[in-house]
């Protein structure tokens, strides 16, 4: 992916470019002279640093999680060089260790946070509004509402940052990530590091230099807001129809201004410290006041502290995008009219469900099959494209909280288990990606405090669920220059794992890898299980021949089916009655042959051997690693 977004990188005479809002973050973080950046890849976050990497005169890596990265930029800035770091919404819980006392110390180059909320939860586990971080952090908040200001607002962020001393949060949205807008942009203007300056007090954050740390914060409060009030980010914007006022950010102002033309809006650019006295002004100047704001009540509560009256989610949803089809009837009911339909068409179409699920070919395929077989098991999941187990046609996730949790929650399910549970199996499985993340801490406190589960550790070379991007598990840097492969066997014994209870296995062998879960799942301590195929959507994957399945062969068993591969399709279904009465369904196939890449894995269970390579061919080839 990084390759094609290489291609997307101005010629030095452009000026207008159609850029998303990551696009346009990247553009303004190589104009601004940014030296270093940070970010681990999450959705809808993961574009910034792919663009950025493109840059060759700006350090880029791919951290292996939030709060490394977060003070990766720190360190950066401590050396007086521009600094900046991106992550999701849910990466600012990992980071907030670091982003508790980084807002003590300051920062000295200019620094700047990319956050992205995932607001309507297209790819995350939780809508978590990350703005309450930014004022749990006393931190500025600037917040675009399309791809031009989230180009100014970046380069604005870098001189205010080095203006304050402090990091700036640009907030953004999914909305403002992906949609594409034409961006006015400029040239790179180069920053030299002005150097590190010694400074224990500042910089060594021990309980006695922190104390004198917290006024100058306290202060710096206030210098903010009175800057948020004078600001030119926070726009009044008068309109004829004075029945209602606006309070909005982001692409709710947006959708404000697509239902509601007419109304006055005071666009928040720099949401925080919020500038209460352009909000009295407004509110004087119409009957009634709205906070449209996505996704909690930040703004609203804090207008309401300040005695000024106004309406929020009394009226609006408590979740997902404030969309004008949400807007229109909402705050026509609040007018006293009647709610406005949403506009629907003559006759909707029936569209046929599809379910998300796992790529042709997937090695993640042949793990949930094989654990969707197993009985009197607990199987703690993690986050990842392989979180899609928990989905049918296996079923075979039980729990899915957060990155690393699996081994976590695993941990914690066997030391919590009673006579109920006594004689259950439980079994963790997790990403190589996300154990580098977080997983491998909590393996740590397994071992050290002699628990007993199975990990299975999904090695696929990649991080799969955000596009491909690279980690040390495959020895490529984020520009794809050769880099040190960690050795997940050497790091797991490391890691207090006993060497003949660390166990590797190809997931597309389905017997092997189900003999192995059986055993390594009987033994009562901690084991591990190294599954290693990589990604079908990377270049170490290497299709071979086709499958095909000779109809006269196919009984209809539908055991092919359970392996849960796309290219696997239902081409008739039928019932038939056994001799003892009972009714069976029977489900008979073919595979298509241009979305098969030639893994295997479902001739493996097909009774009846029907499943046969579509030409001469030997047997697929193992890969090693």
């Amino acid at each position: 992916m990084a390759a094609n977004m290489a291609e997307m990188k101005p010629a030095p005479s452009q000026s207008r470019l159609l850029l998303s809002g990551n696009e346009a973050v990247a553009r303004a973080v190589w104009e601004a002279g940014c030296n270093v950046a940070a970010a681990y890849p999450g959705t809808p976050s993961t574009e910034i640093l792919e663009v950025v990497c493109t840059y060759p005169d700006i350090y880029a890596e791919w951290s292996v999680n939030e709060k490394v990265s977060m003070e990766v930029a720190l360190g950066a800035s401590m050396m007086g060089a521009r600094a900046f770091c991106a992550m999701k919404h849910v990466g600012v819980n990992v980071a907030a260790d670091a982003l508790m006392t980084l807002t003590l110390t300051g920062t000295s180059g200019g620094m700047v946070i990319a956050v992205a909320d995932d607001v309507g939860m297209a790819s995350s586990q939780n809508e978590q509004d990350s703005r309450v971080y930014a004022r749990f952090a006393h931190l500025p908040v600037f917040e675009p509402s399309d791809s031009q200001e989230a180009y100014e607002m970046t380069k604005f962020a870098f001189d205010f940052s080095e203006r304050h001393q402090a990091p700036v949060i640009i907030r953004l949205t999914a909305r403002i990530c992906h949609v594409k807008g034409v961006v006015t942009v400029g040239e790179r203007v180069a920053h030299t590091p002005t150097g590190y300056t010694k400074n224990p007090e500042r910089w060594v954050m021990i309980p006695t230099h922190a104390r004198r740390r917290i006024p100058l914060m306290f202060q710096r409060d206030v210098t903010l807001r009175a800057e948020s009030e004078a600001s030119p980010l926070n726009v009044f914007e008068p309109g004829s129809d004075r029945r209602v006022g606006f309070v909005a950010s982001g692409p709710a102002y947006m959708h404000v201004k697509e239902a509601f033309p007419d109304a006055p809006v005071l666009k928040l650019g720099f949401s925080h410290p919020l500038p209460l006295d352009k909000v009295r002004a407004l509110a004087a100047q119409v009957d009634l006041l709205v906070v449209a704001e996505e996704v909690e009540p930040i703004v609203e509560n804090e207008i309401k502290a300040a005695g000024i009256d106004c309406h929020g989610k009394d009226v609006l949803p408590k979740l997902g995008e404030l969309a004008p089809q949400v807007l229109k009837p909402a705050i026509e009911s609040l007018l006293g009219g009647l709610p406005t339909p949403a506009a629907m068409p003559a006759s909707a179409a029936q569209v046929f469900p599809r379910p998300p699920t796992l790529c042709a070919s997937c090695p993640h395929m042949g793990i949930y099959y094989t654990l969707s077989q197993l009985k009197n098991i607990i199987v703690s999941g993690d986050i990842g494209c392989y979180t899609l187990g928990a989905g049918h046609p296996w079923n075979a996730l039980d729990t899915t909280i957060s990155m690393g949790a699996a081994v976590t929650v695993a941990h914690g399910m066997d030391k919590g288990r009673g006579p109920a549970d006594a004689n259950k199996k439980i079994l963790a499985v997790i990403g190589d990606s996300t154990f580098l993340h977080m997983g491998m801490q909590g393996l740590l406190d397994a071992t050290y405090n002699r628990s007993n589960f199975t990990l299975l550790l999904l090695d696929n070379g990649t991080v799969g669920m955000t596009g491909g991007q690279n980690t040390p598990a495959n020895g490529r840097d984020i520009r794809g220059n050769p880099a040190p492969r960690i050795n997940f066997r050497q790091l797991i014994e490391a890691l207090g794992v006993k060497p003949e209870r660390i166990r590797e296995v190809d997931p597309y062998q389905l017997p092997t890898l189900f003999k192995v879960i059986r055993e390594e799942t009987k033994i009562e301590e901690v084991s591990v299980i190294i599954a290693y195929r990589p990604c079908v959507l990377v270049d170490e994957f290497h299709a071979t021949q086709a499958y095909q399945v000779i109809d006269d062969k196919c009984t209809g068993c539908g055991n092919c089916i359970e392996v849960g591969c796309p290219a696997i399709h239902v081409t008739r279904r039928d019932k038939v009655v056994k001799p003892s009465g009972k009714e069976v369904d029977l489900a008979f196939v073919m595979i298509d042959a241009l979305a098969c890449t030639g893994c295997g894995m479902c001739l493996q269970p097909c009774a009846p051997d029907a499943i046969v390579l579509a030409e001469n061919s030997n047997v697929f080839p193992l890969v090693q690693k």
